[in-house]
């Protein structure tokens, strides 16, 4: 059985975020558009390295690629990371309501009487 399409965006993200140098190159695309080599000098890793690194986030959606003459320009794009946001505010969501909830307990309060009080 396969994934629901925002399920399978949501694990590519998560999967490429997973990796710390993903993570760093992408923070290094995040206010800027750099070509792969400007990239790659930025870390400890072989020009081959960064470019898989670099596929992975373009994969994900994490990334976009531009070409310019025989320059590969990357930049980060936000709405990649719109899946993992959107489920983050979800568990904080539900968080903050559980813990609403139990504070409401331990007081006393019903749903009735914590609508009232809203």
């Amino acid at each position: 059985m396969s994934e629901p399409p925002e399920d399978a965006v949501l694990g590519a993200a998560v999967r490429a975020l997973a990796e710390p140098r993903r993570r760093a190159i992408l923070r290094l695309v995040a206010g800027t558009e750099l070509a792969a080599g400007e990239i790659a000098a930025a870390f400890d890793v072989t020009r081959p390295a960064v470019s898989q690194h670099l596929t992975v986030l373009r994969s994900a959606g994490l990334v976009t690629e531009r070409r310019e003459g025989t320059r590969r320009l990357y930049r980060a794009d936000p709405g990649g990371l719109a899946p993992l946001r959107e489920f983050l505010e979800e568990l904080w969501d539900s968080s903050l309501d559980r813990a609403r909830q139990l504070v409401e307990a331990e007081r006393g309060l019903s749903d009735d009487d914590a609508t009232a009080a809203g």
